[in-house]
């Protein structure tokens, strides 16, 4: 009986502890909501026309009809910013999608079967972590001329290591225990106790990590970008942004200030939210 009383108390605090979190949880999810407004119709919610031109009001300071300013050659900022939405997000999102099907899957199949399996796909994540990926993002980019799809694909490269390693350590886990004997006594296919059986009971992983890949991607496209290497240096992208606002700090501050508030309220709202969502699952799955 008593036993019984400890264990709902400690349900219960849990629960609570849980409780509280949304209210963090639920403003991350509101700024992550509001940024893929824009990455979908970012082109319509800008006030004005993102490439139109206006060489009298050059690097202005917000105001007259400009909320956030101009740019050098006088286009409205915040429409840039907007529009911009879709070139800085839609990448991240594409190397976080890649790392989890690819890194995933691989992760859980050196797990499961072990042996050489499990070597290659070591010896694989060991390859990659072991080059400096800023380095090497900057050095493809810039034989091949930068290039916004390339850029994806070296990030995604350059990601897998991290998922493939967490997704294994969780995996290896779960591989010993006796479900999974059980499942494969019964005749169940390997891949179908893998993505059926093992990958739900390290979900919480898996979205904990899908969330800072995106973080990193983001980062990463912000950065190459902001060197001329991500995407065109015409793109409203937000790396650009910032890259333009430089020379311009003086006469319009928000050229710059603007889109690094975006990229770090946006990584710290899908960081803090991975968080949160990894305890939530892991409590549910103690749960059941």
């Amino acid at each position: 009986m008593t036993s019984d009383v400890r264990s709902d108390q400690a349900e219960g605090a849990a629960i609570d502890h849980l409780q509280r979190v949304p209210v963090v949880a639920v403003i991350c999810g509101l700024v992550l909501l509001a940024v893929l407004v824009c990455v979908v119709a970012g082109g319509w919610l800008a006030p004005q026309d993102p490439s139109a031109q206006n060489p009298l009001l050059s690097a202005m300071a917000p105001g007259h009809g400009h909320l956030l300013g101009t740019d050098e050659l006088g286009r409205d900022v915040l429409s840039r910013l907007l529009s911009g939405a879709r070139s800085s997000v839609v990448g991240p999102l594409v190397v976080a999608a890649g790392c989890l099907l690819i890194g995933a899957t691989l992760g859980m199949a050196g797990a499961y079967f072990g042996g050489v399996v499990d070597t290659a796909v070591n010896r694989l994540a060991d390859m990659v972590y072991a080059l400096p990926a800023l380095l090497i993002a900057i050095v493809v980019l810039g034989v091949v001329g930068g290039g916004y799809w390339i850029t994806v694909a070296v990030l995604l490269l350059l990601s897998l290591p991290y998922e493939i390693r967490l997704c294994r350590s969780a995996a290896m886990v779960e591989v010993r225990l006796p479900y999974v004997d059980a499942a494969r006594t019964i005749g169940i296919s390997a891949w179908r106790i893998i993505f059926r059986h093992v990958l739900p009971n390290i979900l919480p992983t898996v979205v904990a990590t899908f969330l800072l890949d995106f973080v990193g991607a983001l980062v990463g496209f912000a950065a190459l970008s902001y060197l001329g290497l991500g995407v065109p240096p015409s793109s409203p992208s937000w790396g650009t942004t910032l890259a333009e606002g430089q020379s311009l700090i003086t006469q319009n501050p928000w050229l710059s200030i603007a889109p690094a508030v975006l990229i770090i309220v946006t990584a710290s709202s899908a960081t803090l939210l991975g968080d949160w969502g990894h305890e939530l699952l892991a409590h549910a799955g103690t749960q059941r």
